[in-house]
């Protein structure tokens, strides 16, 4: 199963998965004081040096552009908490509920924006790195169980990219498995058109009248 959602299929790509994250809320650390912001999402601040504030993150990344605030990382993106995770995935074949629906996205966009308030970068990075292939694995296994009687699929706690890159496949084997192993399903014009009843008139016909 390839590792990244394909457009053709998908019914988002993965930048617009990283659009709706950009909602998820972050604690920032403001290096200035700066009136409240009034938004159609919201009202954020007012601001002030040192004194930490929730944003979107959107917002965060567009102050941490401008050299207006640092980005604190979220308590599931500590060394401590992915290797806790990491473990409890390995353990079970249930997915780990320890995860944000957005931990794919979150992290991409702090790894893309905010690597200096990232600490152990690299190890962090590793880790979720690994937290996917081995979500990706048990995924892959769950799928093994397809069979022709297949008409749903419930898998718990998958992550939005997740989701994206499985429901295209998923959409198409069940598709498939309703095509060959269930023709008698199928419409069949031919057939259909052989059982069409035909109307059988044997009474005399009347002459109209003129």
């Amino acid at each position: 199963m390839a590792g990244q959602s394909d457009p053709q299929f998908s019914l988002f790509s993965a930048e617009d998965l990283e659009f709706i994250a950009e909602d998820e809320m972050v604690e920032i650390v403001p290096n200035l004081r700066m009136e409240p912001l009034n938004l159609i999402c919201g009202d954020f601040g007012p601001f002030f040096p040192q004194i930490a504030t929730q944003v979107p993150l959107w917002l965060a990344v567009a102050l941490k552009k401008r050299g207006k605030c640092s980005i604190r990382t979220p308590d599931w993106m500590s060394v401590e908490k992915l290797t806790q995770i990491l473990e409890a995935e390995r353990e079970s074949q249930e997915m780990s509920d320890q995860l944000p629906f957005h931990y794919v996205e979150i992290s991409r966009l702090l790894f893309d924006h905010a690597r200096e308030d990232i600490q152990d970068l690299y190890m962090v990075r590793s880790l979720i790195e690994d937290i996917r292939d081995v979500r990706f694995h048990k995924v892959e296994t769950d799928l093994e169980a397809f069979n022709g009687r297949t008409i749903a699929v419930k898998i718990k706690n998958l992550s939005a990219m997740e989701v994206n890159i499985v429901r295209p496949f998923i959409g198409r084997a069940l598709q498939a498995f309703y095509k060959h192993d269930s023709p008698e399903l199928i419409p069949d014009p031919e057939r259909v058109s052989d059982r069409r009843p035909q109307a059988v008139n044997n009474a005399p016909r009347r002459q109209l009248r003129r």
